[in-house]
């Protein structure tokens, strides 16, 4: 089977980048910043990005089990592991499933239960929106959700650059995988040192979630940006390239 299509730039300890929900990996433009200090890989996950032709799982699980098969085939054993949103949910499989692997995580902006309570709007909502109106409305309302003010900055404008790329049934399928994802019985497996780091002005997952997280995993500590939204590394890219690096040193 054909690996996810990746970038790769930069040297030094492996970071994985894992984008979250319409995203792909030049979601991560903002952080390219990090090559200096980390070699950053950055997977389109399938359905996504330079990974549209692939057929998008309908399971967590399935898009941790892609992301270790890229690694392997470029043979990263042990790595740095960082993921956004919906990515936020797959590198907590990932780290659940080989924590010797996994050297240190950030959970960013995520949570670990998949039906996001207390989203902006529930999933079903999202999956009749995508059926009703179309992906192309559907991805620009949502996009809007992830900042403060998504006519500040290039952010949103980057967001539908990437999200243009995803496929309806990689839309669908991702809502699904959450709809039947629930990571909290495994919180307890994850051994990497952990960062949580979440926005208070997130609509997509709530301070609960990360509240979850920061008890559920044993090493692990919850870091909190001020006036944000859910794309945080796009509103203050400075800010946050900082708490990473700061954190992986």
């Amino acid at each position: 089977m054909k690996h996810l299509s990746f970038k790769k730039i930069g040297k030094g300890k492996p970071l994985v980048l894992v984008h979250g929900y319409l995203g792909g990996q030049n979601m991560w433009k903002f952080q390219e910043d990090l090559q200096d200090n980390f070699e950053l890989i950055m997977p389109s996950l399938a359905g996504y990005g330079e990974s549209a032709d692939l057929v998008a799982p309908s399971t967590i699980r399935e898009n941790a089990h892609q992301v270790f098969e890229l690694l392997d085939y470029l043979n990263v054993d042990s790595f740095y592991l960082l993921g956004h949103s919906m990515g936020g949910m797959i590198v907590q499989e990932m780290a659940a499933m080989k924590p010797k692997r996994v050297e240190k995580l950030v959970c960013f902006g995520t949570g670990s239960i998949g039906a996001l309570p207390n989203r902006f709007e529930t999933i079903e909502e999202s999956r009749n929106n995508i059926k009703k109106i179309g992906i192309k409305k559907t991805r620009e309302n949502i996009a809007k959700t992830w900042f403060v003010d998504y006519l500040l900055g290039d952010g949103y404008k980057l967001c539908l650059e990437e999200g243009a790329k995803a496929t309806t049934q990689a839309a669908l399928a991702s809502l699904d995988a959450w709809d039947y994802w629930d990571g909290r019985g495994q919180l307890n497996d994850i051994k990497s040192d952990t960062l949580i780091l979440w926005s208070n002005k997130d609509r997509s997952y709530d301070k609960n979630q990360q509240e979850i997280l920061n008890q559920g995993i044993k090493d692990s500590r919850l870091e909190i940006i001020d006036g944000c939204a859910h794309n945080s590394h796009m509103e203050k890219p400075e800010l946050v390239n900082s708490i990473i690096k700061n954190f992986l040193k």
